[in-house]
């Protein structure tokens, strides 16, 4: 005996409440379970509501599947919690819900947002006592399936809930942390850094950027996204009036050509395009969709500079921009996401598919 699914809580960048709500509309509807949405404007998570038990054969998003949320709890209860003692009712929810299953792990979760990063500390003090109560319950073993979720929208309510670790996004709240080598030109290399963790997987990462590799990264002074590649060992052409990190020339991995990125051309077909120039989300997209259709590049990864009303809208539009530019080509695979390190945007990973 199990209690399952009560709704979901989509973490995401506070100010995209709105977006991460759409998106969470859309699933439901295309599982046909009616739920109420609670969006709070920079509360930095959504809160969906079933009113019922949500079947067992409904497939939950994972983190990869939503655009703008970061990571997508499966609750089945909330609770008030007492000023004191904590730990009590939280057990005693769980064992009530979940007297039979057992964990893999425990999960504190908190959203970003000016409020929620107070409760950093209150979750890392309260961690290993839950922790302890529920190893002296026997509710932790080792080859379990799932996760045991907390979410604290403040330190005097919690949602608990459970899902399966592959659901669930690799990093606690979904942000990878990250730190700023000092040697980077910019940080924009943090957001590059980002993206192939979180758009492509281990395996992926060692086959499609291999030392040697070309790359091509259009308007990249000063040069963050070329120094992550070239710490990888790929070769970049970097295209850019602007004037590149000096510390980059001097790798010999770098052929840094004065042009502008939109009409730059290789001479031959890339393995790598890059791009993360500031331009209309539609012009963008036209300029990787040109590269697709003419086969110059295998893999690319891009930013969506999005505007500050109809983000959606401007999404969609790219991505049918992107498909309809590559039909002829045989199509691409688009992964996409908004990332830690983004701001008013989205990272997007394209692969050809012919």
């Amino acid at each position: 005996m199990h209690s399952p699914p009560q709704g979901l809580i989509a973490l995401t960048r506070p100010g995209f409440e709105p977006e991460a709500a759409a998106e969470l509309r859309r699933w439901a509807d295309a599982q046909g379970v009616p739920v109420e949405l609670t969006v709070q404007t920079r509360s930095g998570y959504v809160l969906l509501d079933a009113r019922a038990p949500l079947p067992d054969e409904i497939s939950l998003p994972s983190w990869r599947e939503l655009v703008f949320a970061r990571e997508c709890l499966p609750w089945f209860d909330r609770l008030t919690l007492p000023e004191r003692d904590r730990v009590r009712p939280l057990l005693e929810n769980v064992v009530h819900h979940h007297p039979r299953t057992r964990f893999s792990a425990l999960r504190l979760a908190f959203p970003d947002s000016d409020e929620g990063r107070t409760l950093s500390g209150f979750c890392r003090r309260l961690r290993p006592h839950l922790e302890t109560a529920l190893t002296e319950a026997g509710k932790f073993a080792e080859r379990a399936r799932d996760v045991l979720v907390v979410f604290f929208p403040s330190s005097r309510e919690a949602f608990l809930g459970n899902a399966p670790a592959a659901l669930l996004s690799p990093w606690e709240n979904g942000i990878p942390r990250l730190r700023l080598p000092a040697e980077a030109p910019s940080r924009s290399a943090l957001k590059l850094a980002e993206a192939l963790l979180v758009l492509l997987d281990e395996d992926e990462r060692a086959r499609w950027l291999r030392p040697g590799t070309k790359a091509v990264d259009l308007g990249a002074a000063p040069g963050g996204w070329t120094w992550q590649m070239v710490q990888r060992g790929l070769r970049v052409s970097a295209i850019d009036n602007g004037r590149l990190d000096a510390r980059l020339l001097a790798s010999g991995l770098v052929d840094w050509q004065r042009a502008d990125g939109f009409t730059w051309r290789p001479r031959g077909r890339v393995d790598w395009l890059l791009c993360d120039m500031v331009e209309q989300p539609s012009r963008i997209a036209e300029l990787v969709g040109r590269w697709f259709a003419q086969r110059l590049c295998r893999y690319a990864l891009f930013n969506l500079k999005l505007p500050m009303k109809k983000r959606l809208e401007a999404l969609e539009d790219a991505r049918k921009r992107l498909q309809r530019l590559t039909r002829e080509a045989g199509g691409i695979e688009l992964r996409c996401k908004q990332l830690y390190h983004d701001r008013e945007e989205v990272t997007v990973f394209a692969r050809a598919l012919a």
